[in-house]
């Protein structure tokens, strides 16, 4: 490795240097960083056939309809001694529905299409996946990419609905231009009403849109979207990724929502939480395969002590397949415009910025402190949306002041837009 990153050359780095010469001092660790970025790409292109096909795991993973109306069921789950499919379709038997242990702890389950031809699974049929562990437990969990979770009134956990509407929503407004200066609106669907409920997408598409736009507004950023069972989060304690939250409607009225903004020239963007994950069992991902290390660290670096949250493991090959993979969900399925990434500074250090203070000196940005996994997973996923949607905006959460944070990718930078700096409001750095 050593030798690869001595040979490593950073096209604009100079142009980062000129800009900043304090940086100069630092050039082996841009360097180091743009040289781990290369070989993960490189290794998507030999392994996987490159970032357009890897990050399109959503067609494989979670249920996928075939042309013949049967079903199959793909998960990952390396430390589980057995998987099975329970739901009302089969009268929630554990066992009469196995998956098939495939290579590199993949499972898979085909459902073939009823006698008539229509899916083996009727569209809203509840489901759950019962994962048999080497020490004997029976656990009930929900597909990590499950496209829809609903909670039933009184009840505690949430259940995985099959979502495959026999008429799904078509969009019909094309994506507006990407805005020259983003005047933002940051929104939460379930607060946007001053009735004493949890309002809806409808009611954010019909009395809320029109009103942002009259006010001048050209961008919204919508918070609380991913599904997460504690409401008081405000959608920071992620428990599906893949699914809209059930709370305010069904997916396809988050696709109506978002066609109304374009059509007002209003781009959306989504909080996209991956710095962190509930640490929920029966309705997140911990401990989907009984294990403390499918997607997350093992503790104690998989444990945010401040959050009471999972800490993902970006230099896992299949997290980082679903992570990238839900990024580009979310842009294909519900046509968003781009991401406000959510806790970056939590992501960039090894201490979270639990009780650290900065100041500004650069050896702060630098150094073992930096968990440069994860520093690099944002890297490659800017790099692989801005390649992918040219017009793609992405926001840095950030408090430290990382420097770079907004430099492109070929310049040695993390490759984001903008920078949203929460102690100081309203303050956005290009």
């Amino acid at each position: 490795m050593a030798d690869t990153e001595d040979n490593v050359s950073i096209p604009g780095l100079n142009s980062l240097l000129q800009m900043d010469p304090y940086l100069k001092s630092y050039q082996k660790d841009f360097e180091r960083r743009y040289g781990l970025l290369g070989k993960q790409l490189a290794a998507l292109e030999e392994r996987e056939g490159g970032i357009d096909q890897f990050t399109r795991a959503y067609e494989t993973f979670g249920v996928q309809r075939r042309h013949d109306n049967s079903l199959v069921f793909f998960e990952w789950a390396p430390a589980a001694e057995a998987l099975f499919l329970a739901g009302d379709f089969n009268g929630w038997d554990k066992f009469s529905h196995r998956y098939t242990k495939q290579p590199f702890g993949k499972w898979e389950l085909v459902i073939p299409a009823k006698a008539d031809g229509s899916p083996g699974l009727e569209h809203g049929s509840k489901l759950k996946v019962v994962v048999h562990t080497e020490n004997g437990e029976r656990l009930y969990r929900i597909s990590p990419w499950a496209k829809y979770v609903t909670q039933q009134e009184n009840a505690r956990v949430y259940d995985w609905v099959h979502w495959d509407p026999p008429e799904p929503y078509t969009p019909v407004h094309k994506r507006p231009d990407k805005p020259r200066s983003l005047r933002i609106y940051e929104c939460h669907v379930g607060i946007a009403s001053p009735e004493g409920k949890v309002a809806s997408y409808s009611n954010f598409t019909a009395n809320v849109l029109p009103r942002i736009k009259d006010l001048g507004y050209n961008c919204i950023q919508m918070m609380a979207v991913m599904e997460h069972a504690y409401y008081a989060s405000f959608g920071y304690q992620i428990t599906s990724f893949f699914a809209a939250s059930s709370r305010y409607g069904t997916p396809e009225d988050l696709k109506r929502l978002i066609d109304a903004a374009h059509a007002l020239g209003i781009v959306v963007l989504l909080d996209m939480v991956h710095s962190h994950a509930s640490k929920n069992t029966e309705d997140g991902l911990n401990r989907f395969d009984g294990s403390d290390s499918c997607f997350f660290h093992a503790p104690p670096r998989g444990q945010h002590s401040l959050w009471d949250s999972r800490l993902f493991n970006y230099s896992s090959w299949e997290v980082l397949r679903f992570l990238l993979s839900n990024l580009r969900w979310w842009m294909e399925e519900y046509r968003f415009d781009g991401f406000r990434f959510d806790g970056i500074t939590s992501m960039l250090y090894h201490h979270h910025g639990i009780a650290v203070g900065f100041s500004g000196d650069y050896s702060e940005y630098f150094g073992l402190q930096v968990d440069e996994d994860s520093l690099v997973y944002l890297m490659l996923a800017n790099h692989i949306l801005h390649t992918l949607y040219p017009t793609c905006i992405t926001i840095a959460e950030d408090v430290s002041g990382m420097p770079a944070l907004c430099r492109g990718v070929e310049e040695g930078g993390l490759g984001f837009d903008y920078r949203l700096a929460m102690a100081v409001p309203d303050k956005w750095i290009q």
